[in-house]
């Protein structure tokens, strides 16, 4: 089979190197990839949201299954324009990934359903937000009701951010024209759930937990995730079973009484709280860096579980036991300005994975190109041995502008001391 994956970050390497593993798949090519992805599949120059011209390539090369990465792709309609084409696509519809782009339509949807999650108010005007907001106890999260590349949530723990983060997503349209919902704040550690999902069907993956914050000790401004690692010590099988009945099914459930089934990956955004596990967020595909820690845990074949997915089949998922621990390794400056270019050697000194996640090739020479460069994974039998084999593996890389966290995993250890 001929496969194309659209995307271009660590997420769609992690997902090319899975399929890589499939004896299924003859030929991998990634639209638009990087200089990772470019050494197990043939990158081609298409953006992710050029969906017409991502159909007619799929129709040209015979590809015989397509996945899509990325939330801007689902966003532009990519799966629809690919089955009103009769071509076979991993991904859901434009309304069903509602889910994620649009935050008030999770919201208004898990109200319905008695999913459990935090009160919320919608407001599209900076005054009504802003007075809802001062009437209300600190800390107060914000979210921007659209696609922000994960970085549209703020919560203000002063007026003062409160207002600066309103002025953002309501007057000066950082991340586009639309409404923001304001929550009630919760407290606990957070994790990430997927699950496979084919309307009524939904079929688990092995839990993780990334870190958004920038700095060691969850300093810092928020990011797109600066590491994440699985499995998850704190997080019992009662928890998972809980999470899994009342809040993953009823919401597949939920968007076929919708009207919009929802067939991909349905990632759970969830807290564990002293009321117990209420979501936070939910997002229309693989999470971005915790697939590139979930993926290489996956002992099944995934081009059997994509085509049963896409094809409302029975599957079954196997796991192996030994954990992934995975840091992000970003240019210096980021989630804010930074600089691109910058060489990068000692790559082919790493011993385990590295996912490239903003990299561009350069003849022979490897350079920065985004504000998360490369994702290094350690795998090891516990958690521990996973995170000293990633450091030692971040160590042997070279590149005087990038900087990462040493202490990803950091709640797990905690919680295992205790």
């Amino acid at each position: 089979m001929k496969v194309l994956v659209i995307g271009g970050g660590g997420r769609e390497h992690a997902i090319v190197d899975a399929l890589s593993r499939s004896p299924q798949v003859e030929k991998i090519y990634c639209a638009p990839g990087n200089a990772g992805i470019a050494r197990q599949a043939e990158c081609v120059a298409i953006r992710e949201t050029e969906v017409e011209r991502l159909r007619d390539f799929a129709a040209e090369r015979g590809i015989g299954l397509t996945v899509v990465g990325p939330e801007v792709a689902l966003a532009a309609g990519v799966v629809d324009c690919f089955r009103a084409a009769g071509l076979r696509i991993f991904g859901p519809t434009k309304a069903a990934a509602r889910i994620e782009s649009s935050k008030e339509f999770a919201k208004r949807l898990m109200a319905k359903y008695a999913i459990p999650t935090a009160g919320f108010r919608a407001f599209n005007d900076y005054a009504g937000a802003l007075a809802y907001v001062q009437g209300r106890p600190l800390p107060a999260v914000l979210k921007y009701d659209g696609l922000a590349a994960g970085k549209g949530v703020v919560i203000a723990r002063t007026m003062a951010e409160a207002e600066a983060a309103l002025r953002d997503m309501l007057l000066d349209d950082k991340f586009g024209e639309g409404k923001v919902v304001v929550e009630d704040y919760l407290e606990g550690p957070e994790f990430s759930f997927m699950c496979f999902v084919s309307g009524h069907k939904v079929w688990p993956m092995a839990l993780a937990q990334d870190h958004k914050r920038a700095y060691d000790g969850d300093e810092g401004p928020n990011t797109g995730g600066m590491g994440a690692y699985s499995p998850l010590p704190f997080v019992t099988a009662e928890d998972e079973r809980y999470a899994l009945e009342k809040i993953m099914q009823p919401v597949a459930d939920a968007m076929i009484a919708e009207g919009c089934p929802f067939e991909g990956v349905l990632y759970g955004g969830l807290m564990k709280t002293a009321r117990g596990i209420e979501v936070i967020e939910f997002n229309a595909r693989f999470g971005d860096p915790e697939t590139e820690v979930v993926l290489p845990r996956l002992k099944s074949d995934i081009v059997d579980i994509f085509c049963a997915v896409a094809e409302g089949r029975d599957t079954q998922l196997e796991w192996h036991d030994f954990a992934a621990l995975g840091i992000v390794l970003a240019s210096k400056g980021y989630p804010g300005d930074y600089e691109k270019g910058h060489e990068i050697k000692g790559l082919d000194r790493v011993e385990g994975a590295v996912y490239h996640m903003g990299t561009r090739a350069d003849g022979g020479r490897i350079l920065t190109n985004g504000g998360r460069v490369l994702f290094v994974v350690g795998k090891g039998r516990d958690l521990a041995e996973a995170r000293r084999n990633a450091l030692a593996d971040v160590a042997r890389i070279d590149c005087d502008n990038l900087f990462h966290r040493t202490d990803i995993g950091h709640r797990a250890f905690d919680d295992l001391e205790r």
